[in-house]
């Protein structure tokens, strides 16, 4: 196990002007916290297609990824929203390093389905970078862009930022993978707000579809993670200080066990 390592994914739906959570991370990191940032903008993404003039369109909430697309993705996801967000820790006195999967031979994919174009799913992990830079006292932040072959050639493909964060945190060994979303945990068939649910009960919950749209590829990165990672919490990232509080004492959203 990375000795009191914590992933954390955090998605664009919930920084904002407001939000306390680049300061919960420096708080942490100040702790003596090794912590690891994985990082989605898809809002960003699609912001900057539009301007391009160039259309998107989803399958299963992932983005149908042409030649073109791979190029704004790639730039925004690794370039733009990485950068800013180094730039906004290293403000508040942090110490970080943007990377993104494709460094480092950190994350390797291969194409996932050829109706989405160049999107990869993570066939191999290599964690050495992060461990190094963590050593070191810097908090890796992640972009979801990986590598791997196509046909004969090696290239970029896009990745979904929860799958990442989970087979980071599988690699890791981390103590634990924190979602930070915009909502208040997984929701039963009732809309109850499920405390805590067993790697079987989330798996029979995809089957069912009682978990649908973007809490998808969430448990499915928590399934992945939890072969190595005790647990899982996917809680609401918009509350003041939510990461600062959920690391001191756990309370709200949803904890996924192994078992």
């Amino acid at each position: 196990m990375q000795k009191n390592t914590i992933v954390v994914k955090i998605g664009g739906s919930i920084l904002g002007n407001q939000d306390t959570t680049l300061e919960d991370l420096v708080e942490l990191q100040k702790q003596g916290k090794s912590l690891v940032v994985v990082h989605g903008g898809g809002q960003v993404a699609s912001e900057w297609l539009a301007r391009l003039g160039i259309s998107t369109s989803f399958i299963k909430g992932l983005r149908v990824t042409d030649a073109e697309t791979l190029k704004v993705v790639a730039a925004v996801f690794g370039g733009l929203v990485n950068k800013e967000l180094v730039v906004a820790i290293q403000a508040l006195e942090g110490k970080a390093v943007g990377l993104s999967g494709a460094d480092g031979n950190l994350l390797w994919s291969t194409m996932k389905n050829p109706e989405l174009g160049y999107v990869g799913e993570i066939v191999a992990v290599d964690p050495s970078p992060l461990r190094t830079l963590l050593e070191k006292g810097y908090m890796p932040v992640v972009a979801p862009v990986s590598f791997g072959l196509v046909g004969n050639r090696t290239m970029l493909l896009n990745i979904n930022g929860d799958a990442a964060a989970g087979e980071i945190a599988a690699a890791l060994a981390a103590e634990k993978l924190i979602f930070l979303t915009d909502v208040d945990g997984i929701h039963d068939d009732s809309g109850k707000t499920l405390s805590r649910l067993s790697a079987a009960e989330a798996r029979k919950m995809l089957t069912n579809g009682i978990i649908s749209g973007g809490m998808v590829p969430k448990i499915e990165a928590s399934l992945k993670a939890l072969t190595t990672v005790p647990v899982v919490r996917i809680i609401d990232g918009r509350m003041p200080h939510a990461l600062l509080k959920e690391v001191e004492k756990e309370s709200g959203g949803t904890s996924i066990v192994p078992r």
